[in-house]
């Protein structure tokens, strides 16, 4: 625990590496993903190679759930027997998903400060704010400095994803049945990319090869960027390392960032996306 002992915790779409969770003790509060009649806690009971493994090959189609009051609850207690005297916890985007109602509802009622922040994104757009949020912690910064930090990296990002069939969007309730079938039909791999003010997923375009869409994935977030060259830049893939690394080659020739971060994307956001889907996701200082 930091010396001012505030804990950062974020959910489980927030994608960040597991060395990095744990060299700065960030909590993880998971989702679930339902399949069959089996429940299983997001990156505890499901592991995203497995769970990519599997996509592909099981004719029943899983579904999500978000995590409850209780598992709040329950990272928030983890938290203060480590120390914690102040919390701070990150969600997934509130226009994706209820987990920052349920995290909010889980801290008027907790006997410490329980602070809520809907980073307006999924995957690194997450992690990044809880990144530099628990770094901000580790070096000291009070409360009021550690929000205002996650909330300005926020207004920093830039996330483009693409995806190499829609066929998955369908099982997450993002598009209708119909588009699904065309866009299947024409091997359409759609671009889109996240709007951090409304927390919306926005088209960018459409790619009808691999290589299209992963060109098209790296020129969209150079465009976006706006002319600014990003310091931070992660890398995530749909169990695809090959994709992953590169895109990581890119990015260094590119930018020369001062951190480069890369991961799998996991099993509760991998639902819509799906295999070989693609991510860049970055800020300047």
């Amino acid at each position: 625990m930091n010396d001012n002992h505030i804990a950062v915790i974020a959910d489980s779409t927030c994608d960040i590496p597991q060395d990095l969770i744990s060299q700065y003790g960030i909590g993880v509060v998971p989702h679930y993903v339902i399949w069959g009649d089996h429940e299983y806690k997001d990156r505890v009971d499901l592991q995203p190679e497995e769970f990519y493994r599997r996509l592909e090959s099981d004719p029943v189609r899983p579904t999500t759930a978000q995590a409850t009051e209780k598992d709040f609850e329950k990272a928030f207690t983890a938290a203060v027997e480590k120390g914690a005297l102040e919390i701070v916890v990150l969600t997934v985007s509130s226009a994706m998903s209820g987990a920052y109602q349920t995290a909010l509802n889980a801290a008027k009622s907790f006997f410490v400060p329980v602070h809520v922040i809907d980073s307006k994104g999924p995957t690194m757009t997450l992690g990044w704010q809880t990144l530099a949020a628990a770094r901000l912690a580790e070096a000291g910064g009070d409360i009021q400095s550690i929000i205002q930090k996650a909330n300005q990296i926020r207004h920093s990002l830039t996330q483009v994803v693409g995806m190499n069939t829609m066929e998955y969007l369908k099982t997450g309730g993002r598009i209708g049945g119909a588009a699904i079938w065309l866009g299947a039909h024409l091997q359409i791999k759609p671009i889109v990319s996240i709007n951090h003010e409304t927390g919306l997923v926005e088209p960018e375009g459409i790619a009808r090869t691999h290589n299209h869409m992963m060109d098209m994935v790296f020129n969209t977030f150079i465009r976006k960027m706006g002319g600014k060259t990003p310091d931070h830049v992660a890398v995530l893939h749909g169990n695809s390392l090959e994709d992953a690394g590169k895109l990581i080659e890119r990015v260094q020739a590119e930018f020369s960032p001062k951190e480069i971060l890369t991961n799998i994307t996991g099993p509760v956001l991998g639902i819509n996306t799906g295999p070989r889907a693609v991510a860049l996701c970055g800020y300047a200082e």
